[in-house]
């Protein structure tokens, strides 16, 4: 760790402090989405933001249990068991291992900056109505109903004192986290006027020790593997994909460049040692790495004292932590919400491209929808679809007749599977001479579908009776096309430096 000074001490703890308060409710809430308990969560947490804090790639980012991977979870436990998941969670985190020794982390630099924009305000809707779930209170049946009358009423004026103090107390200082004062605040102001309001204690007891080495008990054989192996795979895949465009957005907030690689690794041993003492496992959590960044706390204590916070709360502050209201905590997510929304990609509709904006639309709504996983996947393959598209149409020609009376057409761009059906109308066998040229100074031919066009406009001009020149084609498409020789007439002229990218050639 590097050095620190006592302001950055303070800031960093401060922050652990209010960022460990905001992690208690979302960890039992994910623990019971899972259908495990809520101490199965808490540990989580605690083992996941402490490894990732120490050893990980990005300070100042916080991990632990999160919504994405319990709701893929839900399906192991429900038909296996909880103890098929801690040996999930164990396979999930040598896939991470692998991943990071791989030296796979860099390519999450690759995602394009749409992509990102719908990734982090799709997250920030999910933050946002991921808390109305506390809007609901058992009924008589057992059935969960929605608040109506003065609990509702009590509920909003509480979470509007919370969201009004963490926005206004900045004006007036900023010698704490508003975030932490706005908890104590309503929590110290519910206690003494006996406000009558849900607190953390009605989702469940936090209370426990530390969390025991546990082996998970399953059969060590080929049918557990056939099990967990694709809920592993899943499960590792959103937690990468979760926590390397986490620490993306943290480097553009922060200027400052994480290191993903290792990240996927410290990522990967957090789930491995979480799953053999009874955790759900992790990843990065956006909304409290928010929080955490927002309060200027970019060390890694500030992530190691929250993980401390937490297992203290669980150990000796139980009784304190549950009374704490959660209009409070409400409010806070609230806030990291709107604070994480990119409001101003609002202003970029009518100058960027439309397909951009289609892009982070999409990618928004699929998150909100169904997953991140499957929203950055989509994403980035409409956007690779796009490029292609905006890429063939790239594709020219300039024609003239030479000294010699042929013919020559001088391509200028990329040719390859989306420019082939253009490439082909640029061309009128009928109507050119007996001679014609290809110039290919200018273009590139990139795939096999582009090699395959040239053949074919090479047998057009053959069908047509006439002899066709291809100039400046690269050795490995010289390769290829001289095997065509046989069918095709062609003529085949000295080459650039360029490759194509080909599985028939070697």
């Amino acid at each position: 760790m590097s050095f620190i000074n006592p302001q950055e001490i303070k800031t960093n703890v401060l922050s652990g402090l209010t960022v460990a308060l905001a992690m208690v409710p979302e960890a039992i809430a994910f623990a019971l989405v899972a259908h495990v308990s809520p101490l199965t969560g808490l540990y989580a947490a605690f083992i996941v933001a402490l490894i990732t804090s120490a050893i990980g790639g990005r300070p100042g980012m916080i991990s632990g249990a999160t919504g994405a991977l319990a709701v893929v979870m839900v399906a192991l436990v429900v038909q296996h068991g909880p103890e098929y998941l801690f040996a999930t969670v164990v396979l999930m985190g040598l896939l991470q291992l692998l991943f990071a020794a791989a030296k796979l982390g860099k390519f999450i630099r690759m995602v394009p900056h749409p992509v990102m924009l719908g990734f982090v305000n799709g997250l920030a809707i999910v933050i946002f109505l991921a808390q109305f779930g506390h809007f609901k209170v058992a009924g008589a049946d057992g059935v969960q109903h929605w608040m109506t009358g003065a609990p509702l009423y009590t509920m909003i004026g509480l979470i509007a004192v919370t969201m009004a103090i963490i926005y206004l107390l900045p004006k007036l200082t900023k010698a704490v986290p508003a975030t932490l004062v706005a908890i104590l605040v309503v929590s110290v102001a519910v206690a003494l006027i006996g406000i009558g309001t849900k607190t953390v204690g009605d989702l469940g007891s936090i209370k426990g020790g530390l969390p025991a080495f546990h082996l998970p008990q399953v059969p060590f054989n080929l049918e557990t593997l056939r099990i967990i192996f694709p809920y592993a795979l899943i499960l590792a895949a959103i937690g990468l994909i979760e926590s390397l465009l986490t620490l993306n957005l943290i480097d553009e907030m922060t200027d400052t460049r994480g290191q993903p690689n290792r990240e996927s690794m410290a990522q990967g041993v957090a789930n491995v040692v979480t799953g053999f003492f009874g955790g759900m496992g992790g990843c990065a959590m956006i909304g409290q790495s928010m929080i955490n960044v927002n309060s200027g706390a970019t060390k890694r204590l500030s992530g190691i004292a929250a993980a401390l916070f937490l297992l203290s709360f669980i150990m000796f502050g139980s009784s304190w932590i549950e009374r704490i209201p959660l209009a409070a905590l409400i409010g806070v997510m609230f806030v990291v919400a709107e604070k994480t929304f990119e409001w101003g990609s609002f202003r970029l509709f009518g100058k960027v491209p439309r397909p951009d904006v289609v892009v982070g639309l999409l990618v928004a709504l699929v998150t909100v929808i169904f997953d991140l996983a499957i929203a950055v996947v989509a994403g980035v393959i409409v956007s690779a679809l796009v490029f292609a598209w905006e890429h063939a149409k790239q594709i020219k020609v300039t024609a003239y007749i030479d000294d010699k009376g042929w013919k020559v057409y001088e391509l200028e761009g990329s040719l390859f599977f989306a420019s082939v059906a253009s490439f082909q109308t640029l061309f009128s066998p009928s109507d050119d001479p007996e001679d014609v040229v290809v110039e290919f100074r200018r273009a590139k031919v990139v795939d096999h579908s582009a090699i395959q066009a040239i053949d074919a406009l090479a047998e057009r001009y053959r069908n047509a009776g006439k002899r066709l020149h291809l100039r400046h084609l690269s050795a490995d498409c010289l390769d290829v096309v001289e095997k065509a020789k046989g069918m095709i007439e062609v003529n085949v002229m000295e080459d650039p430096r360029y490759h194509v990218a080909d599985n028939k050639l070697g």
